[in-house]
């Protein structure tokens, strides 16, 4: 059986932004100290709801390493540090297992994307480059390929990818990757509305966007179930599906930050192309959060 970075809920982390679009150094900390104080099983820093991607490398680097120090090891600090090149991929996982992260997250190449023979040669390649974990990233609706499951089978046996998180939707295909792969690779869910779907396939929880407004809530639908009661598990879940889908309503990381901002956080806006949503998406959201007892501002 393969290490396990983590059971439950990890919270996909939102970077705030000042007004003249700098990190809000100040205001991440607070956030993650609140996630830490809140139940959050993890924290996944600089990923897709961090906007890793339109991020300098001095900016990646250094919010991986305020997260460390403000986590202070008391739950696991996950790094994305994922590229289309593998040896820019290979630099900043080595950048950031100096700074002391606990696992690495890494996605598909995306725009020149691979092969699946490339895709093991890639992940093959950074692996071998850190000491670290490694999640494997599968979001083909922004990466335009998909780990096939016997890609990951190959993957699997490579001591240090421990597991992938799955954000595919394809629930056969995950299936088969289930099968074919076993214990030698940790399932997470990558898309809030499918965790119960991925805990019936022996995932070990979620990365989340849910979790940055209900991290608690979120844990809890993974141990609720992995403690016995799946029906309440599926219950909790289908409770906060609207909640889920308003988080969804635009692309992400836009929903999410107009979520913190309306909890009172000052997380600003996102990093252009992405742009705040109109107000009637703003109003609907603010009503799914005030429906599950989140106070908004």
């Amino acid at each position: 059986m393969k290490y396990v970075p983590f059971i439950g809920a990890g919270s996909a982390l939102v970077t705030p932004m000042t007004r003249d679009d700098k990190v809000n150094y100040a205001e991440f900390a607070k956030m993650v100290d609140d996630q830490i104080k809140d139940g959050i099983d993890a924290v996944v820093v600089c990923g897709t709801t961090g906007e890793a991607s339109t991020m300098y490398d001095e900016e990646h680097l250094s919010v991986i390493e305020e997260c460390v120090k403000v986590v202070a090891h008391r739950v696991p600090v996950i790094a994305g540090t994922g590229s289309n090149y593998t040896a820019h991929a290979i630099e900043l996982s080595r950048a950031a297992e100096k700074l002391g992260v606990d696992g690495l997250l890494h996605v598909t190449p995306y725009y020149n994307k691979t092969s699946q023979r490339g895709l093991i040669n890639h992940f093959t390649m950074i692996a071998k480059s850190v000491d670290l974990p490694i999640l494997l990233y599968n979001v083909p609706s922004r990466t335009g390929m998909t780990i096939q499951p016997e890609t990951y089978a190959e993957l699997a046996k490579i001591p240090n990818i421990v597991g992938t998180k799955e954000a595919s939707g394809n629930l056969e295909q995950i299936r088969r990757t289930v099968e074919l792969c076993g214990d030698e690779l940790n399932l997470y869910s990558g898309n809030d509305d499918q965790i119960f779907d991925l805990l019936e396939m022996g995932a070990k929880g979620v990365i989340s966007v849910l979790s940055d407004v209900l991290p608690k809530e979120t844990s809890q639908i993974v141990k609720t179930y992995l403690n016995g009661d799946k029906e309440q598990s599926r219950r909790m879940q289908e409770y906060y599906m609207p909640l889920i889908k308003a988080l969804f309503s635009d692309v992400n990381p836009i929903p999410v930050k107009a979520a913190v901002n309306l909890m009172g956080y000052d997380a600003g806006e996102c990093r252009a192309p992405l742009f705040p949503m109109e107000e009637a998406k703003i109003a609907a959201l603010a009503d799914e959060m005030r429906k599950v007892g989140l106070r908004v501002c």
